[in-house]
């Protein structure tokens, strides 16, 4: 087996290929382009994306070039696949700040400086902008059935819950399809990477390519990642966690994944760092919170750079110790102006942004998770003052987990 295929599988990227021995065959033979699209919803991408980012580190890994495809047009109409409903319209404002932020992003996980392996971004925007639509209907569309469409699962999930799907969604398949062809005739892309939910929209694209200019080009998926609890990877109590900086800090970053369950450490090492399959494997006895730690630094590492992965773990042994004026933890300024040294804990919360209900506060008040500086607040009428400050500091910390200092300003 081809060696990007046989790492790809032993790290637990795979799920479905479309001609596995042809394309194994290929990339033995030759250095290949493929692709990967993200769609441009949000500002920045959040962890649920990380995979697709690694299966791009990987490609580059084995002298491969990944094209990161941004989708300015498809965003415009938003792709069903695993959707309950149509989602909002963003501006061509909107959309353009999303892509500029998020190709920021990307260019942080990925190596830039060999010309052979460095990324290349696309806006699908830039060929979907000026389609002629009956050109287009005659050209393209006439290369799909909707007894074939109507087959794939992003469609029946909609259709069997009667929720509705507009056409404009409908088309999304067929807009992926197209884009892989062009991809294929402007950079010689053979290759699309994307989640298993994107299965039927990848078949299209190789299918279309086929009839249309009759070249062989592949498609390979990875599965949905799940956290051991069953839960979706990504999708936490406290929201989503931001690739972006500006969005998660550094530290919660290396928390969520220091928080990692204990039956899916081993797993994330192989999905989620560039350790080496058999160094993970030799350490598989290794005490499971030392493991944690270790995946936490290179996660984030790899993300917000090696100082900011040590400043995360110190600013945790402080948090833990006690030390509520540990230069580490994550800081929330507040000016002196708005705190006035009078304010009211659920108040206080508040603008720390840890927590915006009010009734949240009040029942983790009764359930002891709050203190200041150590100190356990049971108290929902509780006035910060001077006796809570120590020079301009506090710390507020919410249950086991989540610490950060107040600075008044």
């Amino acid at each position: 087996m081809n060696k990007f295929l046989k790492e790809f599988k032993d790290r637990g990227y795979f799920y479905q290929c479309t001609s596995e021995d042809e394309l194994s065959h290929l990339l033995d033979k030759e250095k290949i382009n493929g692709y990967i699209g993200f769609d441009c919803t949000a500002e920045s991408l959040h962890v649920g994306s990380l995979l697709q980012i690694m299966c791009l580190r990987l490609l580059q890994k084995h002298g491969h070039k990944p094209i990161v495809l941004l989708g300015g047009g498809t965003t415009r109409i938003g792709d069903p696949s695993g959707k309950d409903k149509t989602r909002k319209i963003l501006s061509e404002k909107e959309i353009d700040k999303n892509i500029k932020n998020i190709e920021k992003i990307l260019k942080i996980f990925l190596e830039n400086k060999n010309p052979k392996t460095k990324p290349v971004f696309v806006n699908n925007y830039s060929w979907l902008k000026s389609l002629n639509y009956i050109s287009f209907l005659r050209d393209i569309g006439r290369h799909f059935t909707i007894n074939k469409m109507l087959t794939f699962e992003s469609v029946k999930t909609r259709l069997e819950r009667e929720q509705s799907l507009s056409y404009m969604e409908f088309n999304y398949m067929i807009l992926q399809a197209y884009d892989f062809l062009e991809l294929n005739k402007k950079k010689n892309c053979k290759l699309q990477i994307g989640g298993s939910d994107q299965w039927g929209n990848i078949v299209n694209g190789v299918d279309l390519i086929k009839r249309y200019s009759d070249k062989h080009t592949y498609g390979l998926t990875t599965p949905l990642i799940t956290l051991a609890s069953g839960v979706k990877m990504g999708k936490t109590e406290a929201g989503a966690i931001w690739l972006d900086k500006n969005f998660l800090s550094p530290y919660d970053y290396w928390q969520f994944w220091r928080n990692t369950d204990d039956r899916d450490v081993v797993k994330f090492l192989k999905i989620f760092t560039d350790l080496e399959i058999h160094e993970i494997d030799n350490l598989k006895n290794e005490n499971i919170n030392k493991l944690k730690i270790l995946l936490a630094n290179k996660a984030t590492e790899m993300l917000h750079g090696k100082r900011a992965s040590q400043n995360s773990e110190e600013a945790a042994k402080e948090a833990f110790s006690g030390n509520y004026l540990g230069s580490n933890l994550p800081t929330v300024k507040i000016k002196s102006k708005d705190f006035n040294k009078h304010i009211n804990i659920i108040d206080l919360i508040i603008m720390s942004k840890l927590e915006s209900s009010k009734s949240e506060i009040r029942r983790l008040l009764k359930g002891k998770a709050i203190k200041v500086n150590d100190k356990l607040i049971n108290d929902e009428k509780l006035i910060i003052n001077n006796e809570q400050l120590k020079v301009n500091y506090l710390k507020l910390s919410i249950g086991k987990k989540r610490h950060i200092k107040i600075e008044i300003i």
